[in-house]
């Protein structure tokens, strides 16, 4: 038992799932601090932040007769904040790193095919059956 849990967690896959969730936490916390220290001061020059928390919504009377009150405030303080974060992380992380990988391809000599369209796994197959037919001689009837 103890054998099958250490090539368990000796596995590559494993390990690097540990990995990834550390990084991702200290990923998330870096991402968090630019959108509190940047982006949130930017939108507070033009809409304050702790209005929309306090913001109701549509009040609609219920089945027994109580008013029910919808804030809407919070959900569009959640969906500014999600796309603030996708924001930032696309302008800081993800477009400058595609940048230095399409610079280093070019540097190495590495360039990608444009418009050329590789095969997909099941035009291959097609392929090789339509090639092993070909080279099959033997008469129909002897198969």
């Amino acid at each position: 038992m103890i054998k099958g849990f250490k090539d368990f967690i000796m596995r590559g896959n494993v390990i690097d799932l540990a990995v990834a969730v550390v990084i991702g936490a200290a990923f998330t916390a870096v991402v968090n601090a630019i959108v509190a220290s940047i982006i949130n001061p930017l939108i507070e020059l033009v809409w304050k932040a702790d209005e929309a928390t306090g913001a109701v919504g549509p009040t609609v009377i219920g089945i027994h007769g109580d008013p029910v009150t919808f804030p809407i405030g919070g959900l569009i303080s959640a969906i500014i904040s999600f796309l603030a974060v996708a924001i930032v992380v696309y302008l800081v992380f993800v477009y400058p790193m595609n940048r230095f990988k399409e610079r280093a391809a070019a540097k190495a000599g590495v360039a990608e095919p444009e418009g050329e369209k590789l095969p997909t796994e099941q035009e291959l197959l097609v392929q090789i059956r339509d090639l092993l037919q070909k080279q099959d001689t033997t008469p129909p009837t002897a198969r």
